[in-house]
């Protein structure tokens, strides 16, 4: 039987494999929930939803990977594996691409230049991975 895509990231120390654990998880999605509310405040600044959004869609993109038993240190990844965790269309994956792009630079460079469409799409996108994740249901027992 052929390994996950999943799996092969941890034979090569990419991810690590690690029991889901229900608290997590559900703080994960409530964390979250609460940033993407935010983010849609338009009475913040664009950079703060900017932030708000990004945040949210990695929130709960770490709730996915964490349900499904693994573990990342690295943003970009926890992105990338939304197509195994939660089959997020292509698309919706070069939003989140472009953000962490975006806000790579901001955090290291000191340029942040996003605007309104970006933002949308980014809200957009962590709707659906928040939608998708919320349906994961519980938390999968032990795994034998």
């Amino acid at each position: 039987m052929p390994s996950s895509p999943l799996d092969n990231l941890v034979r090569v120390g990419q991810l690590k494999a690690e029991p889901p654990a229900q608290a997590e998880f559900d703080g994960l999605l409530r964390s979250g929930q609460v940033r993407l509310t935010d983010a849609q405040n338009r009475t913040l600044s664009l950079e703060s939803r900017f932030d708000l959004a990004y945040n949210a869609a990695h929130a709960l993109s770490l709730a996915a990977l964490r349900w499904h038993g693994y573990r990342s240190e690295n943003r970009y990844l926890v992105f990338q594996s939304l197509t195994h965790t939660l089959a997020l269309e292509p698309a919706q994956w070069r939003v989140l691409d472009q953000a962490h792009r975006k806000r790579n630079l901001a955090e290291y460079e000191g340029d942040l230049d996003v605007d309104e469409s970006l933002v949308e799409a980014m809200i957009r996108v962590a709707r659906t991975v928040a939608e998708r994740a919320i349906a994961l249901g519980p938390v999968p027992q032990e795994r034998a």
